[in-house]
């Protein structure tokens, strides 16, 4: 439970430490995501992805201050958190009779709660932001924006508050998720794959080119969610110390393998290599390596690596063609059966020496089961009510014509 003290027991080291993997995160998704969204969509939606982003941050920023943040990570049930934090009442100094002193959670108790606050909203920024690849190029900016409203609050704080906080109920049977398997990854991939269904495929699906209009933007894109991951995982240790490092590392080489697992496997299959596919490589390794990243050694991060490139690119390839769905930018194909990877491989290769408890299969399944199951009924569900409300989809002539233009009025020409 969030607590009171005394300033002198905050370490600046961690606190420090905790400042720059906060601002590493949030250079994720502006500029990292929408860059790497930006250049793999058609030259006319370009600046309707990049405002997905930047809109994404501002809205999950005010909603996480007004109870996002409280559901998530303050003590309520099981399933939810309760209203302590609302308005981040609390998170603050208190200046009385002892000398300063202010709050922290109860999960990082070395540093401001106004640290850990703000290092659990980039999270909850990047998530639904990366929904947003799977439903690209066709849904409205009015639902979009209420789509993330919605879900960020019925979807993305309950499974945070199950996972992480100490009195949640996946947390009790023991799922390890390290720095958001579940609660990012599968949750925003299952979303995605949700929003393809409901949305159904682009005009030209499968007829007309769809190809990136510009690989370089994607390739800066993937390298700044690659430094940014970093804040991430080792920013997860919530200090500066030997987990950070070890899960720094597992990142590094989880990345590097995953990322030529893809290209090779791109490489037998189509003959040549390409940069859209070694750049979607590394995000896939960044994915299946979150959740374990401070509970397995190098070698393991090294296998779980290699099973996300090979099987996010057969998903992002195979399985998408073979089930018929758009999945624009591979939202569920990279992030959501990355995140099912990692999740339960983390219960195969969690090291006990490195993290202190054994991995279990079972209850990493029970959590990818559980998130999987909830995130995708509820997503598909705020979808549907949206849908006969507003409406989720631009008209047709405004999809041929490109987002850019027909809904902000902008265009890169």
């Amino acid at each position: 439970m969030p607590t009171l003290v005394s300033t002198n027991t905050i370490s600046a080291g961690d606190t420090a430490w905790m400042l720059t993997a906060t601002a590493l995160v949030l250079m994720m998704t502006i500029p990292g995501l929408a860059l790497f969204y930006g250049g793999m969509v058609r030259k006319k939606n370009v600046l309707s992805t990049l405002m997905q982003s930047f809109a994404v941050t501002c809205l999950v920023t005010i909603l996480w201050g007004l109870i996002g943040y409280s559901w998530a990570f303050s003590p309520g049930s099981a399933y939810l958190g309760g209203l302590s934090r609302a308005l981040f009442n609390g998170v603050a100094y208190a200046h009385g009779e002892n000398g300063n002193r202010l709050s922290v959670s109860r999960l990082a108790p070395t540093i401001p709660e106004s640290v850990f606050a703000m290092f659990q909203l980039t999270f909850a920024i990047i998530t639904p932001a990366l929904i947003a690849g799977a439903f690209a190029e066709r849904m409205k900016f009015s639902a979009m924006l209420l789509f993330v409203a919605a879900w960020l609050l019925i979807v993305y704080a309950p499974v945070a508050h199950w996972v992480w906080e100490p009195d949640g109920w996946l947390n009790a049977v023991g799922v390890l998720d390290y720095a958001g398997g579940t609660v990012v990854h599968i949750n925003a991939g299952v979303a995605g794959l949700a929003s393809c269904l409901v949305l159904g495929k682009r005009l030209g699906y499968g007829r007309e080119s769809m190809q990136p209009h510009n690989l370089t933007l994607t390739l800066i894109g993937a390298s700044l969610l690659w430094v940014g991951w970093f804040g991430f995982n080792a920013g997860s240790a919530f200090a500066a110390d030997g987990r950070a490092g070890m899960a720094m590392l597992a990142t590094q080489i989880a990345t590097a393998a995953a990322a030529l697992a893809w290209m090779s496997a791109e490489w037998l299959r189509m003959g040549k290599p390409s940069v859209l596919g070694i750049a979607s490589g590394a995000v896939a390794g960044l994915v299946a390596v979150m959740p374990a990243a401070g509970f397995v050694s190098p070698s393991g991060a090294a296998a779980i690596g290699l099973a996300a490139g090979v099987i996010c690119y057969l998903a992002a390839t195979s399985l998408k063609r073979a089930v018929g769905y758009d999945d624009s930018l591979d939202a569920f194909g990279v992030h959501g059966i990355g995140g099912i990877i990692g999740a339960l491989l983390t219960g195969v290769f969690a090291n006990r020496e490195i993290s202190g408890i054994d991995g279990s299969l079972l209850a990493q399944f029970k959590g990818v089961a559980t998130t999987v199951v909830y995130g995708f009924i509820a997503s598909y569900v705020i979808l549907k009510i949206i849908d006969v409300t507003i409406g989720l989809r631009v008209a047709e002539d405004q999809e041929r014509e490109g987002l850019d233009i027909t809904l902000h009025g902008e265009s890169l020409e």
